[in-house]
């Protein structure tokens, strides 16, 4: 069973002076173009995100409701999720969409003879079908991004699930307003000195707060809560509803 684990005041201190350090340590160290950045690491990215989230994709599909049909899976990577989901609902028809065709070939092997569908796009801009998917699913993908991208994901995610659907988000959240605001200063940074094009994604963290995340996904008309939450790592749960009809437990 999966435990909480909520950083106290004195964990989130040192845990802010030791990214400070990080981020002055990476400050010359050239942005990687997002794709790019995970072919690189191809053939160690499961390693690295299985010593980091293990558990978590273990037990990720605990989180769904039984008799999962549809499924949209956005960043889906080589599918360390989906072997989860795929153990507890074999049947299901998956759509997974990620900008590495590299590592959507490795998802495709993987599940060859499963119900998986991989799209090599970028999930801002392709257009998802309206009310059409049970569940839609996020892990460690996320926080690569701005909160007017997050804002715009969440919007597109609620009307392409059908009624009565819902989102799970598996991310790391900033543990408060100054790392939320180091993160984002620090891509600032790194745009300006890269010499890639402005409309090219660049692998820099910029997570949000807890209550951000929140904000976006209610925004987007979405009633939410929080399932699980280690340190800086958290599940959410995002069921569709009409607008207005908001909140968050």
């Amino acid at each position: 069973m999966l435990e909480n684990k909520i950083r106290t005041p004195e964990e989130v201190e040192a845990y802010l002076r030791e990214l400070k350090e990080w981020i002055a340590g990476e400050e010359e160290t050239e942005a990687e173009e997002m794709s790019a950045f995970f072919t690189k690491r191809l053939a160690r990215y499961e390693d690295v995100h299985l010593g980091n989230w293990g558990e978590l994709y273990a037990h990720i599909a605990d989180f769904f409701d039984g008799g999962l049909e549809t499924l949209l899976d956005i960043g889906c990577g080589t599918g360390l999720e989906l072997e989860a989901v795929y153990r507890r609902f074999p049947e299901a028809a998956v759509t997974g969409i990620d900008l590495s065709g590299d590592m959507l070939a490795k998802a495709r092997e993987k599940f060859a003879g499963r119900g998986f569908r991989g799209i090599e796009a970028d999930y801002f801009a392709h257009p998802f079908p309206v009310g059409a998917f049970d569940a839609a699913l996020s892990f460690e993908t996320l926080h690569h991004f701005s909160y007017e991208k997050k804002g715009q994901i969440y919007e597109k995610l609620f009307q392409t699930l059908k009624n009565g659907g819902y989102y799970i988000e598996c991310d790391y959240v900033a543990c408060c307003q100054e790392e939320e605001d180091l993160c984002r200063e620090r891509l600032a940074r790194a745009r300006k000195r890269s010499a890639l094009p402005e409309d090219v994604f660049l692998h820099i963290d910029t997570p949000l707060t807890l209550e951000h995340q929140v904000e976006l996904m209610e925004r987007a008309g979405f009633r939410v809560r929080v399932l699980h939450q280690n340190e800086g790592t958290v599940v959410f749960r995002a069921d569709k509803a009409q607008k207005g009809r908001r909140g968050v437990s």
